[in-house]
């Protein structure tokens, strides 16, 4: 009850904001003749900072390109709504969310500007498990679009890889409530959206009904124009990315600095790492060294992909396509990771080359000193990116993406 009293006062608070400053939105300024999709997600999509959002940031352009008018909602509470970014999606085209007053000087809060935009979508994408469990409801009762999940990835299956590693009665908490929340998902979206055909063929036989999967992954695009790219005599260090809010990417760094680095240095004494990513934690950040740089956020990060020799991804545990490998290829940047790492991805004729056990630090270290130190193979493994990224083209994706909206 305290709790429901304290958002009723924020929202108050907000409310008295809003009309001292006369913050007013016609979210009606749009072509009512174009089909409407809505699309949800925890918040607004971060383009430059996660994978996740990256990937949902280039759906939108499709949509928008195709002709559909699109409706993006943050899941976050009005009185803690961040502007940053709305802009952007607005320029693009897009009808976005923010708290703001309708004619009669009322908060148009989520629910209001579901039931707003209702009549005019025909599709609703629902982003991730959490929102689709909680924003189902609501859009099923102020429209009759039809309901897109969108794991991004499979969470169940991420969970019980993590929870298998660690043995944490927490982790193994998580993986239940997950798979009990994606598979009721599931089973009431009209399409569900793997973003792999191995998170596809995980979740199908879980199901009690046979439900239509349409598998829409990352866009990755090799940059055949790519004036930065050095040679392999002008490279040095290696490089990870990844943000330090996904648990796999916290577990790789200290993976990195504890287990292999020791190894490598024995043989490249001089060797350097390069840690780049979004809310790094103080474990993290005290790893900082004149060897091991953490740099936190970067707002271009083409100079570190053109500049590093190796790409390294040691991930234990996840699900889904790793788009930090995907970038990774965008540069021709070749990279030793996991078989989890992998997933979605097809190496060959490379991939006892590229992919590495993490039950052995030794075998792990020395795929990497192998890619390092030897031009020949560093240069064919790069030559092999835009093979690998094929099925990745935007050609392809906006394919899948136009059967679902059909």
């Amino acid at each position: 009850m305290y709790k429901n009293l304290k958002h009723y006062i924020r929202k108050r608070k907000l409310l008295k904001k809003l009309r001292k400053d006369a913050i007013y939105f016609d979210f009606s300024n749009f072509d009512k003749t174009k089909k409407g999709v809505l699309i949800i997600d925890s918040i607004i999509p971060e383009y430059d900072r996660d994978s996740g959002s990256r990937r949902l940031f280039l759906i939108i352009e499709i949509m928008l390109k195709r002709g559909f008018n699109v409706f993006l909602l943050a899941d976050t509470k009005e009185y803690r709504f961040k502007y940053e970014y709305v802009e952007t999606y607005r320029t693009m085209g897009a009808v976005v969310y923010q708290p703001v007053l309708d004619s009669n000087n009322n908060l148009i809060d989520r629910e209001r500007f579901i039931q707003l935009i209702g009549p005019y979508i025909q599709f609703a994408w629902l982003h991730r498990p959490d929102i689709f469990h909680k924003y189902y409801s609501l859009v099923t009762k102020y429209s009759k679009a039809k309901l897109i999940f969108d794991m991004v990835d499979f969470h169940y299956l991420r969970f019980k890889r993590e929870w298998q590693q660690n043995g944490d009665p927490k982790t193994k908490e998580a993986m239940s409530r997950y798979l009990k929340m994606e598979l009721q998902n599931a089973e009431r979206a009209n399409v569900v959206v793997p973003i792999t055909e191995e998170d596809k063929k995980e979740l199908q036989p879980l199901l009690k009904s046979k439900t239509e999967m349409q598998v829409v992954g990352n866009v990755h695009q090799f940059k055949v124009n790519n004036p930065g790219f050095k040679n392999f005599q002008q490279r040095q260090n290696l490089l990870f990315i990844g943000s330090f809010i996904h648990t796999p990417n916290l577990d790789a760094v200290q993976y990195l600095y504890h287990k292999i680095l020791p190894i490598l240095r024995e043989k490249l004494p001089l060797l350097k790492m390069e840690i780049i990513g979004s809310y790094a934690p103080r474990e993290i950040l005290d790893l900082n060294s004149e060897n091991f740089r953490v740099h936190g956020f970067v707002d271009d990060i083409s100079e570190y992909f053109n500049s590093a020799k190796l790409f390294v991804a040691p991930l234990a545990f996840g699900a889904g396509i790793k788009g930090k490998i995907g970038q990774s290829l965008e540069f021709g940047l070749p990279l030793v990771t996991t078989e989890i790492g992998a997933e979605g991805f097809n190496f060959s004729p490379f991939k006892n080359s590229m992919v590495a056990p993490m039950a052995d630090p030794q075998a792990f270290a020395e795929k990497i000193i192998a890619l390092y130190t030897n031009e020949v193979l560093w240069t064919e493994v790069s030559g092999n990116s835009e093979k690998v990224l094929e099925p990745f083209s935007i050609s392809n994706i906006e394919a899948n993406i136009l059967k679902i909206l059909s």
